[in-house]
């Protein structure tokens, strides 16, 4: 990954200020290549100094249901919708890279 373009997610819940990003990570299992998905939650804020957008991972309790939901629908986008895991189940990654 030295002078490779880092890739963006492949999917982004928002609900206010709190997104969700799912990410794929190639990663050799059983001499197979796979996808494993993997989820950032966090948060975006208007810095005061700068005005420039940042994000956080830090949240406030009133930020718990808005996680709960960009949480649930990248669950079921990673279990119901995503094409790009077609033919690759997490019980099927999972007990080979438990060998």
């Amino acid at each position: 990954m030295e002078n490779e373009m880092k890739k963006p997610p492949v999917k982004i819940f928002r609900c206010g200020a709190i997104q969700a990003a799912i990410w794929l990570h190639p990663t050799g299992i059983g001499g197979a290549i796979v996808d494993i998905p993997s989820v950032r939650i966090s948060k975006s804020y208007r810095d005061k100094g700068t005005g420039d957008w940042l994000n956080t991972d830090f949240l406030r309790a009133d930020d718990l249901p808005k996680v709960s939901l960009v949480a649930t629908e990248a669950f079921k986008y990673l279990r119901l919708k995503s094409p790009h895991l077609e033919g690759q189940s997490e019980s099927s990654y999972l007990s080979e890279g438990a060998e």
